[in-house]
């Protein structure tokens, strides 16, 4: 059966895709962001998954204010890179995992948890950053990608706890398909940042660090911190951060297995106004 065997937690900060675009990482303000991430694609390349289901939100690209879907599955062969007003990034296109997205898609449904299906869908830095960060750059991602949209754009969004059960189903529908492959799960966004208003520039290292340790510790009780927790403590856009409860709903340990190993954890400020945490967790 096809398994999960590791989940990637990073933000996708669209300044960094940038500075790797436009040869700045050695550059002082980048290098320490990006020292963060050395470790991580030597790690990669030796737990090379055949799929990642990658969480993420998409930017007003593939989705507008016209329509936004609470939670949205890719199932196409492939998605091209998005044009964000600048031109698309010089990054390959992604490979998709029709298949395995179409069970996904009918397990989770089964299990009743609504989800929107898409069958051809432009991907922005929401999804091409962490893929960059964790593959630096190539002529080729080394994996299909099953990208997996959130809506923590506009409110009404989804609960914490409602990502977490998501996450367990999706577990689920890994496990359930009959084939062997080895799948991880990537959740993306946050940390602490907030891009307008009066608040505008807020980090708070404090929360986001218990955040990452609660993560790692006590997932199920960080998934009943409410909304206005997130928006207090994190500020506007740290409600990012219920997708990485996606990817930890996924693991073994919430289904009665073994705790995870910590394989590296990474924390840094600022990147572009917004605070850089990264977390690999293997089951």
């Amino acid at each position: 059966m096809a398994r999960i065997t590791a989940s990637v937690y990073t933000s996708h900060v669209p300044a960094i895709g940038a500075a790797m675009d436009l040869g700045k990482t050695q550059e002082p303000y980048w290098q320490k962001v990006f020292a963060g991430y050395d470790y991580s694609r030597r790690w990669l390349q030796e737990n090379k998954p055949d799929v990642v289901f990658l969480v993420f939100n998409d930017h007003a690209t593939a989705f507008s204010l016209e329509m936004i879907p609470t939670f949205a599955i890719g199932t196409a062969p492939d998605y091209a890179v998005a044009d964000e007003g600048w031109g698309p990034r010089p990054v390959p296109p992604v490979e998709g995992a029709p298949d395995l997205a179409s069970h996904i898609a009918q397990s989770v449904i089964q299990q009743d948890f609504d989800l929107t299906i898409v069958n051809k869908m432009d991907v922005d830095h929401g999804l091409t950053v962490p893929l960059s960060l964790m593959c630096g750059q190539t002529q080729a991602w080394p994996f299909k990608v099953i990208p997996f949209a959130v809506n923590v754009v506009q409110y009404p969004v989804p609960s914490g706890m409602r990502c977490f059960r998501l996450g367990q189903a999706i577990r689920k529908a890994v496990e359930s398909y009959d084939e062997d492959l080895n799948v991880q799960i990537w959740g993306t966004g946050g940390m602490s940042h907030q891009l307008q208003g009066p608040r505008a520039g807020l980090i708070n290292r404090e929360w986001d660090n218990r955040f990452l340790d609660r993560l790692v510790a006590d997932p199920e009780g960080l998934a009943s911190v409410p909304h206005i927790e997130y928006v207090q403590e994190a500020g506007s856009e740290g409600i990012e951060l219920v997708m990485w409860l996606i990817a930890r709903g996924a693991m073994a340990d919430v289904a009665g297995g073994r705790k995870p190993t910590v394989k590296h954890r990474f924390y840094h400020v600022p990147a572009s106004n917004t605070a850089v945490g990264h977390l690999i967790m293997e089951n």
